[in-house]
């Protein structure tokens, strides 16, 4: 979880820290596709649930060997941190580089109300038992924890590591073209949206980092072993574990942003030996899946903010509807932000780049900001 600048307020010792609402991405259990799913079980045992979600309009015949392919595969899927050993360091380690001569910070200590304290006693628990993270006597460097709530009411702990991301220097691996996934994931036959079981953790840190990592809770210092949300450069490492693994399917049988992973394949009956292929791999590498967040099967869903499907790409109503929903922008910053969310759908908008050119005065340094009528239109228009 990225922060603001630690130039910002900083809670002082006294002040009990509010747990922060978790984003989208962080929410368990969502979906990334719009068509009608069914759960089938992926256990022998029917007292044992191994839920996983598969297209309901896939034929008869289709079912039944997209289900056999699955069972055959259920090693690839964690249902729990038990089940993620996590891919081998040779093949991917995070490492953060720091530069020489940066001087260590430890943050001053931040309390929580006791009701929050129990959930993060939980959640650290958790973490412990998974392997994920190890006591810590003397770190030299030390963050303070960020309470995240979730819909669900559940804590998520994450880090305030704006101290040690500002000692880091940048990764600049690649990551893909966006517009051009998007495009090359439209008009398949069939689809599987598939997404990480807690995906970053899933890398190990490199061991002459990791204590680097080191972060304060009521209940004791701890490190992370594996690579923790909140890293400014995970999503550069993420990518380069992605493209180690599936470097000669992408663009082909697979589209992959981060940790989105799209199995695709232009005809129907097609679809499931390009699907074996993928499982195939993550079970060579030991990259291992949220059955929580896959869809199987699918001839539309969503990618990267947009709607994909077989006749094309939509944009996403949830999208739309924010967009709509919007005040017009009252000052140069929430005028940059609404520019940048047109940006984004600005395949979806003709002229866009015309009409843009009505808001470019107003972002001047030194000209006061005056909402036209002039403006007004533009923005009635692309609403």
């Amino acid at each position: 979880m990225q922060t603001s600048n630690h130039k910002d307020k900083v809670p002082t010792p006294c002040a009990f820290q509010e747990p922060m609402t978790a984003p989208r991405h962080m929410q368990d259990g969502s979906t990334v596709v719009a068509e009608q799913l069914e759960t089938i079980n992926l256990s022998n045992d029917p007292s044992v649930q191994r839920p996983i979600s598969i297209s309901v309009h896939l034929a008869r015949e289709e079912k039944e060997a997209l289900v056999s392919l699955l069972e055959e595969f259920r090693d690839v899927f964690a249902w729990s941190y038990e089940e993620m050993p996590g891919l081998d360091p040779n093949l991917v380690s995070h490492t953060l580089n720091i530069e020489l001569g940066a001087k260590p910070v430890v943050q001053p200590r931040r309390n929580f109300h006791p009701e929050i304290e129990m959930q993060i006693k939980v959640e650290i628990e958790k973490l412990l038992a998974a392997g994920f993270i190890k006591p810590i006597k003397s770190p030299t460097w030390l963050a303070n924890i960020v309470p995240v709530k979730k819909r669900t009411g559940v804590i998520r702990v994450c880090t305030d590591y704006r101290d040690l991301n500002r000692a880091c220097p940048k990764d600049e691996f690649p990551l893909p073209n966006m517009d051009i996934l998007i495009d090359s994931t439209s008009g398949q036959g069939l689809l599987s949206f598939m997404d990480g079981f807690s995906g970053y953790n899933q890398i190990k840190m490199s061991p002459r980092d990791a204590e680097k990592t080191a972060f304060r809770t009521p209940y004791g210092n701890f490190y992370y072993t594996v690579m923790p949300f909140g890293l400014k450069i995970t999503g550069a490492t993420y990518q380069r574990a992605m493209t180690a693994v599936f470097h000669d399917m992408m663009g082909k049988e697979v589209e992959d942003y981060v940790d989105d992973l799209v199995v695709k394949s232009k005809t129907r009956e097609g679809h499931r030996e390009v699907l074996r292929k993928v499982l195939e791999r993550c079970r060579l590498y030991g990259l291992k899946m949220n059955p929580k967040k896959c869809a199987f099967g699918v001839s539309s869903g969503k990618f990267l903010g947009f709607q994909v499907h077989q006749r094309g790409i939509d944009v996403d109503p949830e999208k739309t509807r924010a967009k709509n929903s919007l005040a017009p922008p009252k000052s140069p910053k929430e005028l940059k932000s609404f520019m940048g969310r047109l940006s984004y759908i600005r395949l979806f908008i003709p002229g866009l780049a015309t009409t843009m050119s009505t808001f470019t005065p107003l972002l001047k340094k030194g000209k006061p900001y005056v909402w036209s009528k002039e403006c007004q239109e533009a923005y009635s228009k692309v609403q």
